[in-house]
Order: structure tokens, then sequence, then C-alpha cells
């Protein structure tokens, strides 16, 4: 049943989606490498991430903690975490879980929280971050990667473009609800929140994909079900074969070459909330 823009559904997510997700995750992956360098995470820290998926950055992280440390991934997709908890050992654990709900975690547990390519789908924000806070120990670390609606993908923009030349805009001008936030949101939402020494970074990051089908199935799996979920069958495979043509524009000899753009945030836990 087609929804209606700014909704976004947890209920959507499937086996299949979840497997997609895992096996092109390695695109994930790569830039949450590049919100764990700044963390600098250090052996022996206890460290959560929220939106672990299926757990691959989480491993990493684990071989950082060593095994005086310890990682938790959690995530809402219970299909994901079934199979990040392949991965478990003894300094890394996986559970279903949101970021708006950490009551299973005791006040100031953890050295340092990410969330990688996660706080985009968050609607409450701000009881997200309060109860980041209060699991962070004083002076923990928060860093996270967020879409910036100020830049949005090139397949976005993409995709945009085969929804109106299909004739199929109307309201429906995107391919499934993103909560981004800029620079100056995010700035303000820390500061709300008692975190200092804020920073932030806009990053563009290159993916090249095989093919439409290939950079469709890694929108689908990553929108955990949302993906083209306001339009019909009928609709979604119009705007699939319109995107397809369209995407040719960044055909190379490698493939499909495309810019993505995440605003990188980290930020500390203040002393006292201010």
């Amino acid at each position: 049943m087609p929804r209606t823009a700014g909704d976004i559904s947890l209920e959507h997510d499937t086996p299949e989606l979840a497997r997609s997700y895992h096996e092109a995750g390695l695109v994930q992956f790569r830039h949450g490498k590049f919100l764990i360098g700044p963390l600098a995470i250090k052996s022996g820290e206890h460290i959560l991430d929220i939106g672990t998926g299926t757990g691959r950055l989480a491993e990493f992280v684990a071989g950082l903690v060593g095994p005086d440390g310890r990682v938790i991934g959690i995530d809402p997709l219970a299909g994901r975490i079934e199979i990040a908890r392949l991965r478990q050992g003894d300094n890394l654990q996986f559970a279903t879980g949101r970021a708006e709900e950490l009551s299973r975690f005791d006040d100031s547990q953890f050295d340092a929280v990410y969330l990688n390519s996660v706080f985009h789908w968050i609607s409450d924000k701000d009881r997200a971050l309060r109860e980041i806070r209060r699991v962070l120990k004083p002076g923990g670390r928060l860093g996270l990667n967020v879409q910036d609606p100020s830049k949005p993908h090139q397949s976005r923009l993409l995709l945009r473009r085969a929804i109106i030349e299909a004739g199929l805009a109307g309201d429906r001008q995107d391919s499934n609800p993103v909560l981004g936030s800029t620079d100056e949101e995010l700035k303000s939402l820390f500061a709300a929140h008692g975190f200092a020494g804020y920073r932030s970074e806009l990053r563009a990051l290159i993916d090249i994909h095989d093919d439409a089908a290939s950079l469709l199935q890694w929108s689908e799996a990553s929108a955990f079900g949302n993906f083209l979920e306001a339009f019909t069958p009928h609709e979604r495979e119009l705007v699939r074969r319109t995107f397809a043509r369209l995407v040719e524009e960044k055909r190379t000899p490698e493939g499909l070459k495309l810019e993505r753009y995440l605003r990188f945030a980290f930020a500390h836990k203040a002393p006292s909330h201010q």
C-alpha cells in the first residue's frame, strides 16, 4: 500500500533486502571507517554502534578495542541483527534496538557512540540525542554521518529526474523519505543536548556500480523497504526504466560513477548539561 511522503517505516524490511544489504555492505563499511578514525577508539573501551545493520563496521571496531573492550551493536531491523549475530564474539554482541530507546543501558556506560548512515532515518532526533548523552561517560565521544539536504546524492537527483520524466511527480517527488540534517541543524541539536566541541565536514564519496540494476538493488536494500514505496508496482517499474536510461550519463570505463555526500559530525559529552 503506497504511503504518504515523509513517512518512514521499519515494517517493510525482508530477508531478501537484508541479504542484499549484507552483500553490498562494503559501500557503507568504507565510509564508516572515515567515521571511526576521528573517534580515536582505544583498546579496552566500550562502544555502542547504533543502527549497526549486519555488523561489518562493529566487527572492525571490536578489533580496535581488543579483548578488554566491548562493542555492542543495535538495530531495529531483526533480520539484519540475525545476520550480524554470526559475527558475535567475546567482545562483540548484537541486539535489536533503537536510538530513541536505550533504557537497557546504564548511565555513563560507553566511551563512544557512533551512527553510520543512520541519523537521517531517525525522526525523533531530540529523544535519540538525549538517550545517547545519558549512556555516554563524561567526555565520551559521539560521531555520526548523515545526509545533508543541501547536497543530495547524485543518484537521488537522477531519481527525481526519472520520476518527473515518467510523469509521476505530483506530490511524490522523491524516491523515499530521508530526514537529513544541515550543518547548522546538527550544531544546534548537539548544543541543545549537552554536547561540546562540535565539528563537521561534508565529504564527497565516489561509488562505482556495474549497472543501474546493481545501483537500484543497493538503494532498495539500504532504504529497508521504503524505496519508491509511495508508488504502485507499475509506477515503480516505469521509474526504474527511466532511471536506468538517465544514469548512463555517469558511465565511465570503470562503471557507473556517482558521488554521494555525507556530513560527518563529532562532539563529546559536556561535563554538565548546558
